[in-house]
């Protein structure tokens, strides 16, 4: 087994590459095909998010999975190798073991320590099992990795840490949502300021944070797209008291399921399902419009949003989570709306310090991370000096039978059969004997960082060819890992 991960995300990519390179639907299906289909490739599963674009497989040569993949990313995304080259980062064995887990966690999110990661990993995973891409050695890196995640989020309270995808952008897109106040009668003092929570003295002459809006209460949302993350934005809205949400979603029945769930769970929120087709139609009647649908195209033009916010007394604040973006970027430079999307999230979350970073609640996550990976890479080597012992069993088993049978004609006619069996007994008993101790020393002995050199010794000294040939794991030449 020979895990390899090829991949580019908010950190190694400008957004504009990200949308291009973006696997999804039945470009993402065919791609994984195609690259099963090399020699080199044995098993696939691909993380895509609005974040990253990343390939996981089990490869039975490095330089030759690297090639497939990368030539492949390239011939689907339209983006030159060359170009894409310089983007891409390679993990190969424990690194790439130990980049998938620290992705699941959340440490290597736009928004660090997020949990959506999580639900989109153990997507990924499905999606590959029910595709028939994952066998046993991603299925275990899988399972592994989300229980990675689960533990960094259970036992360090990272929920509590951090933020999530939708409430960092909603932190940002609110910046621009406010009120519209009266004109004051003549004489009287001006109106107060925006409803926002007042700046509190930080704590040890640090930096004040950004001050939030206290609630959304009066602000009307539309939400374009039904699914998980859609759903999360819908809810965490309600939650902070928008008085309507209408969803729009391309199957309608997603849609109506969507505003039924909100209707149920917030009294004091008006819910809705509006034809996708007719979204824009609802522009005007929206204070916040929330895009996460997963089209290749985009959903709202510069044109439609324009026609939309003309003649209005307050901006329409647009929040674009989506990758490939749903909201064409020219809406920023309307002047009757606000834009936010995935480069002016990448661009606030690398200006900010979040809270899981100054409360050290990260480097209790790491350390479960770099545990996580010895352990798991533990169990990679004794799983898979595990043919080899089945196979030395099988040679000293075959040694037996062959003596056992040789003696049998030798014997005396006149001994008995209860005799010739305590006679194979013994003789299989002594085997199993001589072999106990040094079968089990060497899957201890395997679990060691160097542990695959005993299972090469042992294939070496009794001439073994374990049927699932040779070990999985064996490494590239030092210099092909020093440039992954």
């Amino acid at each position: 087994m020979s895990v390899l991960a090829v991949g580019l995300s908010h950190r190694s990519s400008p957004v504009t590459l990200l949308e291009r390179v973006a696997l999804n639907g039945k470009t993402r299906t065919k791609a994984v095909g195609e690259m099963l289909g090399s020699d080199a490739v044995n098993e696939v599963m691909v993380v895509s998010t609005c974040n990253r674009t990343e390939v996981y497989a089990d490869v039975s040569s490095f330089h030759g999975g690297v090639d497939a993949i990368t030539e492949l990313l390239s011939w689907h995304s339209g983006v030159p190798l060359a170009e894409l080259a310089e983007h891409l980062y390679v993990h190969y064995e424990d690194r790439a073991v130990q980049h998938l887990f620290s992705v699941t966690c959340g440490l290597d999110s736009m928004v660090v320590g997020e949990g959506q990661i999580l639900g989109q990993v153990r997507d990924a995973l499905k999606e590959g099992q029910d595709g028939g891409s994952v066998g046993r050695v991603l299925n275990d890196l899988g399972q592994r990795a989300l229980r990675v995640g689960k533990r960094a989020h259970t036992e360090t309270h990272l929920d509590h840490a951090g933020s999530d995808m939708v409430g960092f952008g909603l932190g940002q897109a609110l910046a621009h949502l406010r009120p519209v106040e009266p004109e004051a009668p003549t004489g009287a003092p001006p109106a107060t300021g925006p409803a926002r929570c007042p700046v509190a003295p930080a704590a040890d002459g640090a930096e004040a944070a950004r001050p939030e809006p206290a609630s959304l209460a009066g602000v009307r949302v539309l939400v374009l797209g039904a699914g998980s993350m859609s759903a999360l934005a819908a809810n965490t809205v309600s939650r902070q008291g928008a008085s309507s949400v209408a969803v729009a979603n391309r199957t309608p029945e997603r849609a109506a399921r969507l505003a039924e769930c909100l209707t149920e769970a917030y009294d004091t929120v008006e819910s809705a399902a509006v034809p996708f087709e007719a979204a824009h139609l609802a522009l005007p009647d929206a204070d916040l419009v929330i895009s996460c649908t997963g089209a290749q195209d985009l959903v709202l033009t510069a044109d439609t949003v324009a026609e939309a916010v003309r003649d209005r007394r307050r901006p329409l604040v647009f929040l674009d989570l989506a990758l490939p973006r749903d909201i064409d970027p020219a809406v920023r430079d309307l002047p009757g709306a606000r834009l936010v999307d995935i480069e002016d999230l990448r661009r606030a979350a690398s200006e900010s310090e979040t809270g899981a970073g100054r409360s050290g609640v990260l480097t209790l996550v790491r350390g479960i991370v770099e545990e996580e990976v010895a352990e798991f890479g533990a169990l990679r080597r004794v799983n898979e000096v595990t043919p080899t012992v089945v196979a030395l069993r099988a040679q000293a088993r075959d040694v037996v039978e062959a003596e056992l049978a040789r003696l049998h004609g030798r014997l005396p006619d006149g001994v008995d059969a209860k005799s010739r069996q305590e006679i194979a007994y013994a003789m299989r008993r002594v085997a199993d004997k001589l072999l106990h101790r040094p079968t089990v020393r060497v899957k201890e002995l395997a679990a060691e960082p160097d542990g695959h050199s005993y299972e090469a010794a042992l294939r070496e000294l009794f001439d073994l060819e374990p049927e699932t040939g040779t070990l999985a794991g064996t490494a590239p030449p030092r210099a092909a890992q020093e440039n992954a």
